[in-house]
């Protein structure tokens, strides 16, 4: 019998990568690493699955858990979770530890002291579950690390939290989510010698962004490493040749923040100087040291790999981490890797055709179809370009066949640049504000290579641009999102596309836009269907598409925005002509709830609810809420109510009605619409333009419309205390959040519950919410933060 298999603590050369369920996938790499292999790895100590379980029973304390994890019936409620996991740990970390195993953990401790002939060495103690970092299933960081401990005790306490970290919000969420039963993972605490870390980062074996195995990817950024993972800094990136073993990319990045250890213990937060903060965190024949590292260890283990890595002070490169990677390696074995299709007109000429504003990231060629009448859309084919004056919600058809959009006018709030965000298509706008127009100058069937990261559009396809892959400016090693106080949604208007981003870590959908329903499917003016006999069919189309939305985020709330098409956009559906009026500023016009009680159209809006009511009461749907745009005065609110009360649309504990709060009036009266409504969603485009009297739509006066002007900020603030004294909740549907990163701090320090973003920018805000947070609490817990967000200065 294996006697390792009973013993409470094994040193890293007694381990190999297969003693997973001995200590767990960290533990077992870090041996694997010194026992394996001749790259340089900090020495230390693994406490077993064993001694966990012995904690665990000889404490007593596993019933206590397994009673409480019965009460957890819905992971999906963050408070649950938070308050069941947090009593939980309590629990495992004021249990004392049996004095056996904290003997041997202590004398562990002083053997290594012994051996690294230190005083009392300074350590790191990471958590390694037996579930975690497993080849198909990236667990990675979702238990505790501690960094820079030392002292005996110190580390036998640690090593107690990190086992309950085995109970963190994140790890429980996770695990319920893969399907790992919390009962099969036992934790086992790395003790390592602290690499004290002047530089650090993370590397890959593949590129991660692009599934390129013929490259090594190393991300950096100075100090400790945890900033690289919690997204709090934008490192440098270089991009390694794995057959020269030459640097053929690099990007360095303004890191002006860094995690430092300090010398009697712990770890803070410090600013980088400027020189400092500019410069690479390695020198080129260290980059080049550390691809060569991760090639052995790729060799070694025989697959892609993720590694940790450290640089100390006397400039020592050490391996403080490797494992297999999950993503590209899952779809190598089931032969999914993506390869790059030559196209037969490529050019290495860099000819400048157009230039325009950047509206929706990513770089794509292909043929140009030119169209400037909406009549025309339907000659558009799958996979061209297309290239018009501006788009409406009638072209959302073609949109999407589009590889990529190009338009004459408009900014960055106009309908091209918001629906290719959203669908993740390269956009660029507004190329007539930049000297000429796309219509004039690019020609139905050229072939061109659009660049809408950087706002141009290229003669032919580009070689460089459209093979070689765009890198990344951040790695993480797991796809892990910690759960965060103020919830990050996300904007959809085609329901085609929910089921595509339901898997994104989304808290719902804050805001899906009716609109999208009409023009891709009804496309008939609501009227005229009434007239003609037909009412059903908008109930049954809006319901269907709804319904899709709705069962692909359930059990997610999804909050539907009802129509808010103004009366040009109506007049575009058929039979509209006979409906609507000529209105010379319909921005400002008959539209949102203006309309709905209007005796003209209240009997449109009423299939509106009727389909809200069949998505809730005949297909199941209980998730579904609604929002009412455009209300101008506290009467209306009163009046779209009462209509919606009386076809059975009740405000109740699972139905919500929320109010757009994009009109001045929305802020300065909001202590009335309070009766009314649950909440509000901060339309920041309309609402800008209101606040500053400029019209979004304009191109002359668009530099001067900026959601970041301080008019908006404090009129949000003012919504938001106003709308929590009386229990209110207040989110952000509109522009400002997708496009700007410190309006979402603010938003956050603001108080905000809710922020909706386009699909693309989930992932990144919701690192960046839980960064804020983590930020706030930080400060307060220093004194360094204000106790009220009126005292920030913006």
């Amino acid at each position: 019998m294996d006697q390792r298999k009973t013993a409470n603590v094994l040193w890293f050369d007694e381990l190999k990568r297969e003693d997973v369920d001995l200590v767990g996938g960290k533990s077992s790499s870090l041996g694997e690493l010194t026992s394996g292999t001749n790259v340089p790895v900090p020495f230390g100590f693994a406490t077993t699955a064993s001694a966990y379980r012995y904690f665990m029973n000889k404490t007593g304390i596993n019933d206590k858990i397994n009673n409480l994890l019965k009460n957890l019936k819905d992971v999906e409620n963050s408070d649950e979770l938070h308050k069941i996991c947090s009593q939980i740990r309590k629990i495992i970390v004021s249990a004392e530890m049996p004095a056996d195993l904290a003997k041997q953990i202590g004398d562990s401790y002083d053997q290594l002291a012994l051996k690294m002939k230190v005083n009392e060495p300074f350590v790191a103690v990471r958590s390694s579950a037996t579930a975690e970092d497993l080849p198909d299933a990236s667990f990675a960081g979702q238990q505790d690390t501690y960094l820079n401990v030392h002292g005996r005790d110190n580390v036998i306490q640690k090593v107690k939290e990190c086992y309950a970290s085995t109970f963190t919000d994140r790890a429980t969420y996770y695990r319920v989510k893969r399907g790992f039963p919390h009962e099969k993972v036992a934790l086992s605490a790395a003790v390592q010698m602290m690499a004290f870390s002047k530089a650090s980062g993370v590397m890959f074996t593949v590129n991660v962004a692009t599934g390129d195995d013929t490259k090594v990817m190393i991300e950096g950024s100075w100090g400790l490493g945890e900033y690289i993972v919690q997204g709090t800094v934008t490192p440098d990136n270089f991009v390694v040749d794995k057959a020269s073993g030459k640097i053929v990319d690099k990007t360095i990045n303004n890191k002006n923040i860094e995690l430092i250890r300090l010398h009697d213990g712990g770890v803070e937060e410090r600013k980088v100087s400027e020189d400092m903060a500019k410069s690479a965190c390695l020198t080129d024949e260290q980059v080049e040291t550390l691809a060569s590292y991760a090639k052995e260890i790729e060799k070694h283990y025989g697959c892609y790999m993720d590694m940790e890595w450290s640089l100390d002070g006397n400039n020592k490169l050490w391996l403080v981490q490797a494992r297999p990677e999950t993503v590209w390696s899952q779809r190598k074995k089931e032969g999914k890797m993506t390869k790059e299709v030559a196209s037969e007109k490529v050019t290495t000429d860099h000819k400048v055709l157009v230039n325009g504003l950047p509206a929706s990231p990513g770089i794509k060629s292909g043929i140009v179809h030119v169209i400037e009448n909406p009549e025309d859309i339907d000659e558009f084919k799958e996979g061209e370009v297309l290239v018009t004056l501006m788009t409406s919600p009638d072209w959302v058809p073609a949109m999407k066949k589009a590889s990529a959009i190009v338009t004459n006018n408009g900014g960055m709030t106009c309908h091209a640049a918001i629906v290719s965000r959203e669908m993740q298509i390269p956009c660029i706008v507004g190329t007539a504000s930049r000297g000429a127009k796309a219509t004039a100058v690019l020609k139905t069937g050229q072939e061109v290579t659009v660049d809408a990261k950087n706002g141009v559009v290229y003669q032919g396809v580009v070689a460089d641009m459209v093979k070689k892959p765009a890198q990344t400016s951040q790695v993480v090693s797991a796809e892990y999102f910690p759960p965060t106080a103020t919830k990050v949604m996300m904007n959809l208007g085609d329901p085609d596309l929910a089921e595509k981003y339901a898997s994104l870590p989304a808290d719902g959908i804050g805001l899906m836009r009716e609109e999208f329903l009409w023009t891709t499917y009804i496309h008939q003016h609501p009227l005229y269907l009434i007239e003609t006999g037909h009412p059903e069919r908008v109930v049954n189309e809006l319901a269907s598409g709804i319904s899709k939305v709705a069962r692909a985020m359930n059990p997610r709330p999804v909050v539907l925005r009802f129509s808010d098409f103004k009366s040009s956009e109506y007049r575009n559906l058929k039979g509209g002509d006979k409906y609507e009026p000529h209105e010379s500023a319909d921005l400002l016009g008959w539209r949102g709830a203006s309309r709905y009680y209007d005796p003209k159209y209240i009997e449109a809006f009423k299939l509106e609810l009727a389909a809200v009511k069949k998505v809730r009461d005949e297909f199941g749907l209980k998730n579904l809420n609604v929002m009412i745009p455009f209300c101008r005065t506290v009467d209306e609110a009163r009046k779209v109510v009462e209509i919606m009360v009386e076809c059975g649309l009740k405000r109740s504990a699972d139905f919500k009605i929320f109010m757009m709060a994009e009109i001045p009036s929305n802020i300065i009266l909001a202590d009335q619409f309070n009766q009314f409504i649950d909440g509000y969603s901060i339309g920041s485009n309309d609402l800008t333009m209101l606040l500053l009297g400029c019209d979004r739509n304009n191109d002359t006066v668009a530099s001067l419309f900026d959601e970041r002007n301080l008019a908006v900020k404090r009129a949000i603030r003012h919504l938001i205390k106003t709308a929590h004294k009386d229990g209110k909740t207040v989110s952000i549907c509109g522009q400002a959040p997708s496009e700007y990163p410190e309006f979402t701090e603010f938003l956050v320090k603001s108080g905000i519950d809710y922020v909706s973003v386009n699909p693309d920018m989930v992932k990144a805000t919701k690192r960046n919410v839980a960064s804020y947070e983590q930020r706030i609490i930080l400060d307060h817990a220093t004194g360094l933060g204000k106790a009220d967000p009126e005292d920030y200065e913006w």
